[in-house]
Parts: C-alpha cells; structure tokens; sequence
C-alpha cells in the first residue's frame, strides 16, 4: 500500500486551502466584497463578453477631418506669411481635393512666395510662372503620418474614457487603418458608453473679435482670420452667435486636471488646471488681452465668454456655463480623459446578453462540485 509522506500531504492541504481562499470572492458580490476588510483578497475571475455578456461597439476615425484641420491651420500660417512679406494674394482657401489653393496678384513675386511658403517640411508647394495660380500639399508621408498618429490617439482616448467610467476589464483595440473596437463585458447600460465615446470633448480657449459684429459676420462681411460660432449664452433662451478668432489661443491638450466643483451662487462649473506649457500661454494671452473676452468653446460651440479683468498666471481657472451637476461632471471626466483629435462614428453595435455564458458558468459550477465530492 502506498504511503504519501506527511509533507506531501500539508503541502497538498496547504495549496487546496489557499486555492479555496482566492477563488471566495467569485462567490460574492462586488459591492460585499467592496464592505471587507483590505486584507481579505476581493479579486474577482474577469468574465468576457462571451460569458457575462455586455455591449461591443465599432468606431471608425473620421480622418478626413484631421486632415482638413491640419489644412486650416496651414493656410493660417500661409496667410500669415504672405501678408508679413507683403505679397499680395487671392483666393486662399481649401479645396475638395484637400490642398490649399490660391493666386498671386503679382505673378513675378513667385519666387518671394515660395521662399515665404516653403519652411514647412512636410508640404509641397507649387506656383505657376505666368498666372500665378499656387497650391499648398501636403505629401503622402505626412497624410499617412497624421492618419496613423489621429487613430493612436482615439485609441488612448478611448481607453481613458472607459476607464473613467468605471469600467472593468475591458477589450479596446485597434481594427485595420482607423477602425477601433470596444467590448464592455457586463455593461448594463451600453447607450451611455455610446454618449461617452461619440463626444469629441475639444475645448479650446479663443478671443472674441470685438472689432466684427454678428450683423457684419452674417452679411458676409467677416475677416479672414475670424469665424462665427453658436454661442450658448447663460441664462438667455434661444440661438446666439459670437465672433472669435479662428485659430485657438490655448488648446485644451494642455489641460492636466478637470474637476466639478460649484461657484459662488451654488452653480455647477468646471475647475481646470493647465501643464507648465498651457500655464504659461494662458498666463500671456490673458496679460495682453485685460478688458477684452475670451471664448471657452467646446465641439465649436462658444459655453462661456467671461471678461479678462486681471491676468490669470497661476494656470488654472473655471468654466460656467449652464450646466446640470450630471453634465458637469460628464464634461470634466471628458476633459480629464482628453479630446479626440477627430470625431468618431459609431458603425456597429451589438448588445451580447448573458444568456449562454450563464449556463456555461452554471455548468462550470455543477462540474466543480462533482469533482470536489468525488
């Protein structure tokens, strides 16, 4: 008869014990579980969608749009340049074909020109000698590179905002050149990750152009350098409209923290804090600009218009607006987790219910038991 040594049997006991006590916590709740003691192990085996069931979702980047904001800030700088030089121009603008088009006045200046336009190392630019007629490309290394880093980007985003919903053990992958999947296992409310996900939260702080007016903007008569927004103005019913400059002053990439907090007449607002890089320009842009507005817009809607009444150096500040507490702190968890850099379109969506994997676990549990007893 075969004798097992005593050592041999307490490490047997010992592993069986151990095992029994981490696999405890499958037993219970998460909310029980929360109530223990620290040291007792809370972990629990993470079921997949095919087990718990939950909501899977495919996005898609819309990388047109990243390109055509790239396009925009180029033919900024390429107004600028050309009016810094003196070189006189006409019809700079951005065509259907994604590249910026436009004429000289004066055609001999072509040199001058392109000297002036062609800093840019990932652009091609081309005038012609005798009509003056000029485009502004980019190459397809740099379309290929924005591309690529756009959908990185709406990855990282992505995960972030996931994670700022609480969510556990999620799947987030990347699928083909701008595709991304999202799998929520035991997600009980998919529209919300939806809501979540299709917002491109991009906040931006822009000053007001107090030299044009909605009147002239809307007549047509509206500066280059300056865009009319929709302006949701606190307390006034109906549409509004605002002109700002074009071109963001301080970009919300340079938040590092956004909190919900509640202003002087129990209103919900926004606490921000910049980097050292934001601190540092909105700290310029409100010493030069005391007395003037400055535009807090977000997704190209103006939220807020406040006055600058002193410089703001410390690198922080609030946003008000006439927000609920739920929208505030959705918009703050939206700001912590950062802008998509482009928007996102939902292409599928499925709700997978937890009806076969409950039975595969039933029957997990049902075979555990017979081989314990056995």
């Amino acid at each position: 008869m075969h004798r097992f040594h005593i050592g041999t049997i307490s490490a047997i006991i010992a592993v069986c014990l151990i095992s029994a006590v981490l696999t405890l916590p499958n037993l219970f709740s998460r909310s029980t579980l929360d109530s223990l003691p620290s040291w007792i192990p809370t972990q629990q085996i993470a079921l997949g969608l095919d087990l718990q069931g939950g909501a899977h979702i495919l996005l898609e980047v819309d990388l047109d749009a990243v390109i055509d904001e790239r396009l925009e800030a180029a033919l900024d700088d390429a107004r600028r340049a050309l009016r810094q030089d003196r070189i006189g121009y006409r019809g700079l603008n951005v065509s259907r074909d994604q590249v910026i088009t436009f004429r000289l006045t004066e055609p001999e200046k072509r040199q001058a020109a392109l000297d002036v336009l062609s800093n840019a190392a990932n652009q091609v630019v081309t005038i012609d000698t005798a009509t003056g007629q000029g485009q502004i490309a980019f190459t397809e290394a740099a379309l290929a590179e924005f591309r690529q880093a756009a959908t990185a980007q709406s990855l990282e985003i992505v995960r972030r905002r996931i994670d700022e919903h609480g969510t556990r053990e999620p799947t987030i992958q990347q699928q083909g050149a701008d595709r991304i999947v999202v799998q929520v296992p035991g997600e009980q409310n998919p529209d919300a990750v939806k809501s979540l996900l299709g917002k491109t939260a991009k906040l931006n702080f822009h000053m007001v152009d107090a030299n044009t007016t909605v009147t002239d903007a809307i007549a047509g008569r509206l500066p280059a350098g300056s865009v009319l927004l929709p302006f949701q103005e606190e307390g006034l019913p109906g549409e509004h409209q605002i002109v700002v400059r074009k071109r963001a002053d301080v970009g919300g990439d340079l938040l590092t923290d956004a909190q919900t907090g509640f202003g002087q007449s129990n209103e919900p607002i926004i606490n921000f804090t910049f980097d050292r890089a934001g601190a540092r320009k909105f700290g310029e842009i409100t010493r030069d600009n005391v007395g003037e507005r400055l535009a807090i817009v977000l997704d190209g809607v103006v939220i807020s218009s406040p006055v600058i009444n002193e410089p703001i150096l410390g690198g922080s500040g609030m946003i008000s607006g006439n927000f609920t507490v739920p929208e505030a702190n959705e918009l703050a968890k939206l700001l912590r987790a950062g802008a998509l850099p482009a928007p996102l379109e939902i292409v599928e969506e499925r709700t997978v219910g937890p009806d076969l994997g409950a039975d595969s676990i039933e029957a997990g549990k049902i075979a555990a038991l017979v081989a314990i007893t056995a």
